[in-house]
């Protein structure tokens, strides 16, 4: 058996530079605990989100109404709190609208059921977006 022998010159492109495994290796590491740092921070910052909302349900009334349930989740139940809830036509345009004022209360967790007038027939009610009012 003969020795082996070296790969063609320039065929494989320029021999690696020493040390260049490791250089590789350490980048990766680093951008592997960059991308725990971020998913932590990102976390982090969904968990302590002061309000959020749960749609329950809705009942059209024809094409004047539709009566949307949801529940408000607050971390703090003494913050208050405006909820926009919308009702959609069948082409997911908006054809009502209602801002909720949800005053503070000793509970956490509360559902209300609104009335949404519609200028159109809906086929579907839901909040849109609930926030914390500054007071």
């Amino acid at each position: 058996m003969s020795p082996p022998t070296a790969l063609p010159t320039g065929r494989y492109g320029p021999p690696a530079a020493p040390g260049a495994g490791r250089r590789r290796t350490v980048g990766l590491v680093a951008l592997g605990i960059a991308l725990v740092a971020v998913t932590v921070w990102v976390g982090l910052g969904a968990a302590r989100t002061p309000v959020t909302w749960k749609d329950i349900g809705f009942t059209t009334d024809g094409a004047t109404s539709v009566e949307v349930v949801f529940d408000v989740v607050r971390l703090d139940p003494g913050d208050a709190v405006q909820c926009r809830v919308q009702a959609l036509n069948q082409h997911f345009g908006q054809v009502g609208l209602v801002t909720v004022d949800v005053a503070p209360a000793q509970d956490r967790v509360q559902r209300f059921a609104v009335d949404v007038a519609t200028t159109e027939a809906a086929v579907t009610g839901l909040v849109d977006s609930c926030w914390v009012v500054e007071p």
